[in-house]
């Protein structure tokens, strides 16, 4: 997702905000199918250091990616109460594991900048673009980017 998928014809865009470690990010709300509690997950042997399991969510198979992990900050503190949000994507069912949850904010598309160029190097590449409010920074996430989708609709994690 870049900053010219959002729609501008549209007056707002939801953002559904979470923190990953202290970084309070932000992506669509139409890619979010569900929020839900750490629930009991499957290590997934030699997968790689971010996808920390899978679990039975409803009889679908969900893998689980700490999403800190993969943007190559600490891992999250599983103590924390942490969220899986789980997201919308072709033929596989993933879950972000974040810190926790914030608000959803009403965006205005226009208000939408490009990442500074000081978060262009790995971790930048999984942002699309900043959102200011009167009192936050929200970072937009691509999750397309996070998960690799490729040709073949599969999530490569």
């Amino acid at each position: 997702m870049s900053i010219d998928s959002f729609d501008q014809d549209k007056e707002t865009v939801e953002l559904s905000t979470f923190y990953v470690g202290n970084a309070l990010c932000g992506m669509d709300i139409l890619k979010v199918q569900e929020i839900n509690k750490l629930l009991d997950m499957t290590n997934v042997p030699q997968a790689p250091d971010y996808v920390i399991g899978i679990l039975n969510l409803r009889g679908q198979i969900v893998t689980i990616i700490d999403l800190s992990k993969k943007l190559g900050l600490s891992e999250t503190d599983l103590g924390s109460d942490p969220r899986n949000i789980i997201v919308n994507t072709p033929g596989e069912h993933i879950g972000l594991l974040i810190k926790k949850i914030s608000d959803v904010v009403v965006a205005d598309p226009e208000r939408i900048e490009q990442a500074p160029a000081n978060i262009s190097g790995i971790q930048g590449k999984y942002f699309t673009g900043v959102y200011k409010t009167d009192t936050k920074l929200i970072g937009i996430l691509d999750v397309d980017k996070v998960l690799k989708i490729d040709d073949e609709n599969r999530v490569n994690t």
